[in-house]
């Protein structure tokens, strides 16, 4: 027994060895090497900035660190006790060491009071943001208890003609918005083309955007294969990208023939809707005409693809069962997530319609409708397939744009907020709550805590921040975070540190959104993979064989249209070239992982355990993502 477990614990050395062996090869080749890796560009002023001001931050940090190692093993003071002994004139040993007794009462007197101000300030809005988090949690239990959930009474098709007419279907609109995404339109269309509705009832608009021609005329093929097939579908190209996705929106909504819809579903070009997404969407529409939005929930083909896609699930799951299902059942309001949603198109026109002047037009055009009275209904239990972001170059894009543009939205709405006539607790909760609170405190005391006052405060010991502002809260918050998502349990620790690590790239895009800095208007599309459940592949490989055994032109068709076909199926059949992968450095996140690794070094002289941990396990955390780890393929 005892051979077997030292055999084990041998395996488990041996096995963290080859993990910290790979781990310094991977930091030999991407920094100084630079195999297969390019320097991540900094396209915002103020991310400059903010890396510059990092920068010099671990450089002064390096400097007290050698400071502080040189005072240390000299035996110039004990690190055990704040209210150190500042030496005679007799007692000093040399330049250094009279430098040094200068520094302690200047650090104590005029530095250590300021830290300690801004470290209570961040820890009051942790504080504040832990609790909104738990009222959201009981909430959400709440509902779960009660059995709380918006239902459909009766067969709200039903109909007393034999035949079956679908007079009672209503005019339904869906959008398709895409622009330059080869990986992923095939799944779109030819999901949202077999929704279950009456053919007669239903208009498919995929608005492309893309300025490649080679993926236009894939789309066409699609369009023009469906189209055969029975299918109401139309394309339709813009020939200038402007207002990006609003713009592409505003322009379809702009069609004559749209007045004759009730209803627009919109699904971005990665969503994958059942064929029972309407009648379990647009039934709720039915004798409830405040009802403006009815909002369903993502569901993530790849969420194990990789730690990256996991710790992305975690959050969306969260968002999704507990923000937006308390807020749709307490409030019937939310944030519309531009996609996998049925909106009243009267609803739409009322509150002033597609505008181009954010990032984020599906929160604009819901706090434009919510102050003009229309209510939101979130469905939990209906889920449409999609994917989250792989790499974390697409995901930090992502979350730029996510970050920045309510922060711009809130500038331009709050005048509108302050002059509606809806209630003051709905006011209140729109500019304290929605807007402040979780979007602009959230980001701001997780970075200025987590990632400088807490190195600050090992260089300058006579402030401190108690354990449970570090650890124990922290873990809470995320337990609570992980319980809509239950499997996600083993990695409780690494969506911790990964959390505190995206608060850099949040925080930068908080303020540039704030103040309009650099490209806060700029929309990047987010990069797919194209990735397909297991029952999506079965249906398109039966599809695939019935399109093979119909490949033939119908009768009629004159020579152009002959012509077009041909051109439209040799673009479709032609194989995309595959771009090799190319890992990214992200100074920002490395120069941090330097710093908090100085700041673990100094808990280590001062015997602070669980600081010196976390500030270890964070550096490393940061230090994986600036390397561009943090994405990988899981084994």
């Amino acid at each position: 027994v005892l051979l077997l477990k030292a055999h084990r614990a041998v395996g488990r050395v041996a096995w963290i060895a080859t993990l910290f062996w790979d781990l310094l090869g991977t930091i030999k080749r991407r920094l100084i090497f630079r195999q297969d890796v390019v320097m991540a560009t900094e396209k915002l002023g103020k991310g400059k900035l903010l890396f510059a001001a990092i920068k010099a931050f671990l450089l002064t940090s390096l400097a007290i660190l050698s400071f502080e190692v040189v005072a240390y093993f000299n035996g110039w003071h004990c690190f055990q006790n704040p209210s150190l002994h500042i030496p005679s004139d007799d007692d000093i040993q040399g330049l250094l060491h009279l430098v040094y007794v200068t520094w302690l009462p200047f650090r104590a007197d005029y530095i250590a009071p300021l830290i300690q101000a801004l470290s209570k300030f961040c820890v009051a809005l942790f504080l504040v943001q832990s609790a909104d988090r738990f009222m959201l949690s009981l909430g959400c239990f709440w509902i779960k208890y009660k059995k709380i959930k918006p239902r459909i009474e009766g067969d709200p098709f039903e109909s007393g003609d034999v035949e079956g007419c679908s007079y009672e279907y209503p005019m339904v609109l869906v959008q398709i918005p895409m622009c330059n995404e080869r990986e992923v339109y095939e799944h779109s269309i030819s999901a949202v083309c077999q929704l279950d509705w009456p053919k007669d009832r239903l208009l498919i608009q995929v608005l492309d955007d893309s300025n490649d021609e080679s993926i236009r005329y894939l789309i066409k093929a699609e369009v023009a294969t469906w189209s055969q097939r029975g299918i109401n579908i139309i394309y339709r190209h813009r020939l200038e990208r402007t207002g990006y996705k609003a713009g592409n929106l505003k322009s379809a909504m702009s069609c004559e023939y749209v007045k004759a819809y009730e209803f627009v579903a919109i699904f971005d070009v990665d969503f994958q809707p059942s064929p029972k997404f309407l009648k379990q969407t647009v039934p709720h529409f039915k004798d409830n005409p405040e009802l403006g939005l009815v909002q369903a929930r993502w569901a993530f083909v790849n969420k194990d693809e990789s730690l990256l896609t996991r710790l992305q699930n975690i959050n969306l799951c969260f968002h999704f069962e507990v923000e937006q299902q308390v807020n749709g059942v307490f409030l019937n309001f939310f944030g519309f997530n531009g996609t996998a949603g049925v909106w009243r198109i009267k609803a739409l026109e009322e509150s002033g319609g597609w505008l181009e002047r954010t990032t984020v037009e599906d929160m604009d055009i819901a706090i434009r409708a919510h102050l003009n009275g229309w209510k939101f209904i979130f469905l939990n239990d209906v889920k449409v397939l999609c994917e989250v972001p792989e790499s974390y170059e697409a995901y930090r894009k992502q979350q730029h744009r996510w970050h920045s543009g309510p922060m711009q939205l809130f500038r331009l709405c709050l005048p509108a907020i302050l002059t509606s006539k809806i209630a003051i607790w709905k006011k209140a909760n729109l500019i304290l709550l929605f807007f402040l609170l979780r979007k602009l405190i959230l980001p701001f005391y997780s970075f200025t805590l987590f990632c400088i006052i807490l190195p600050l405060t090992l260089f300058v010991p006579e402030v401190e921040l108690p354990v449970w502002v570090i650890c124990y809260v922290p873990v809470f918050m995320s337990f609570l975070n992980i319980l809509p998502s239950p499997k996600s349990f083993p990695f409780i620790v690494p969506y911790l540190l990964f959390e505190n690590t995206m608060s850099v790239t949040k925080f930068n895009a908080m303020v540039s959104g704030l103040f309009q800095l650099g490209s806060s208007n700029e929309w990047v599309v987010t990069k797919k993979a194209g990735r397909s459940s297991e029952s999506d592949l079965v249906a398109a490989t039966e599809r695939e064989s019935k399109i093979t055994n119909q490949q033939h032109i119908p009768r009629g068709a004159s020579q152009s249209e002959f012509t077009e076909y041909n051109e439209l199926k040799e673009q479709k059949e032609a194989a995309p070239i595959r771009i090799k992968k190319v890992n990214k450095i992200y100074r920002k996140e490395l120069t941090l992982a330097f710093l908090l690794l100085a700041a673990s070094v100094r808990s280590l002289l001062s015997a602070q355990g669980v600081h010196f941990y976390f500030l270890l396990f964070q550096g490393v955390t940061f230090l994986l993502v600036g390397l561009d780890l943090i994405g990988e393929q899981m084994s």
